[in-house]
C-alpha cells in the first residue's frame, strides 16, 4: 500500500509538472472598426461580446491579435481583466492606427521587457517600408513563465497586404531582430496575420530558415477544417493559411487548431400557415450564422523541451 501511494504521488507530481511547461498561445485578427461592416451586420458593436467569449473561454496564455484599434483595445482588457497587453498604435508610436499588441494573462507571465519596430527600412520610426501600401509596425515582449520560470520572447506582426517587396524585406528584418535578441538559448514564438499563405515566397523564409517551424507543420495533433480567411462568409472554405504561429525548435507544439465559431442572431419568427394546428406548428425563429470575424483565429498549445 505504501508503495502504490509513493507510485501515485510521483505521478500526481510528474503530471503537474508537465502541465507546468504548457502554453497556450492565439493568433487573431479580429477585423479594426469600419462603418462599411454594418451593411452586412458584422459590425464591431455586434461582435465584440462573443470574440471575447471565446477569448475568455479558450483562455491562451498569450497571443497576438492584428487590425486592433485603440477602442477596441480598451474593449478588449475591458471584457478580459485578466489580460495586461503590450503595443503602440502603428502611426504614431502611441495611440493613432492599428496596434500589433500581445496580451498575456498576468497570474502567468511576467514581462521582463518590451518593445516595437516598424516594418521599414528606418525601423525605429513610424512610415511606410519599401512599396507597401499601409505603415507596419511589429511588437515584441520577452517574458517569464511563472510555473516553469522558463523565459521566452513573443513576437506579433501584420505584414502588408500588396507591397511584394516590403513583404519579403519585412520578413528579414523580422527574423534579423529575433536572432539579434535571442542572445541565449530561449524560445521564440512569432504571430501575425502575413497575408501570404503556406505556398509563399514569404512564407517560406520564417518556415524554410531553420531558426522557426510552422506550427502547422510540428504539430502532433491537429484540427483545420478550413483556412484562416473567411471574408465574413461561414460558408466559404479555402486551404490557404495567411495567419501563422511560427515557433524555434526548442518549443514542442502539442496540437494546432482553426477555430471556425460563429455566433447566431435573429432574423425573424417565421409561422408555419400550413399546418393543421398539430404539435410542430408553433412559430419558428430564423437565425444567420456570422463569424467573429473575417479571419478565423489560431490556437495553438506547446510545452517547453
Amino acid at each position: 500500500m505504501q508503495k502504490r501511494s509513493l507510485l501515485l504521488s510521483v505521478f500526481v507530481f510528474l503530471s503537474f509538472a508537465l502541465s507546468a511547461q504548457d502554453l497556450s498561445v492565439c493568433s487573431f485578427n479580429i477585423r479594426y472598426m469600419i462603418a462599411e461592416d454594418s451593411v452586412r451586420h458584422d459590425n464591431w458593436a455586434r461582435r465584440q461580446s462573443q470574440l471575447c467569449a471565446l477569448l475568455n473561454c479558450e483562455c491562451p496564455d498569450i497571443f497576438g491579435t492584428q487590425e486592433t484599434l485603440y477602442p477596441q483595445l480598451c474593449d478588449l482588457l475591458q471584457a478580459m481583466p485578466d489580460y495586461a497587453y503590450i503595443g503602440v498604435g502603428r502611426d504614431d508610436g502611441e495611440k493613432g492606427g492599428e496596434f500589433s499588441p500581445i496580451f498575456y494573462r498576468k497570474d502567468r507571465l511576467e514581462l521582463l521587457n518590451e518593445g516595437h519596430f516598424w516594418l521599414s527600412g528606418q525601423p525605429d520610426k513610424p512610415g511606410k517600408g519599401w512599396d507597401a501600401a499601409c505603415t507596419r509596425i511589429c511588437t515584441w515582449g520577452y517574458f517569464k513563465d511563472k510555473r516553469s520560470k522558463r523565459r521566452f520572447y513573443f513576437f506579433n506582426t501584420h505584414m502588408d497586404h500588396v507591397g511584394v517587396t516590403a513583404r519579403r524585406e519585412g520578413a528579414k528584418l523580422i527574423m534579423a531582430k529575433m536572432k539579434a535578441f535571442r542572445k541565449t538559448n530561449e524560445p521564440v514564438i512569432l504571430t501575425g496575420d502575413f497575408n501570404v499563405d503556406q505556398r509563399s515566397e514569404v512564407y517560406k523564409v520564417f518556415a524554410s530558415s531553420g531558426f522557426l517551424a510552422d506550427c502547422f507543420v510540428r504539430a502532433r495533433y491537429r484540427f483545420a477544417e478550413n483556412g484562416t480567411f473567411n471574408a465574413f462568409d461561414p460558408g466559404r472554405w479555402t486551404d490557404s493559411r495567411i495567419d501563422h504561429v511560427f515557433v524555434t525548435n526548442d518549443l514542442r507544439v502539442r496540437s494546432y487548431a482553426i477555430h471556425t465559431d460563429g455566433y447566431w442572431e435573429k432574423i425573424a419568427d417565421l409561422t408555419d400557415n400550413t399546418s393543421d394546428g398539430k404539435a410542430g406548428n408553433a412559430a419558428q425563429e430564423h437565425y444567420h450564422i456570422h463569424t467573429l470575424s473575417d479571419h478565423y483565429p489560431v490556437f495553438v498549445k506547446l510545452s517547453f523541451q
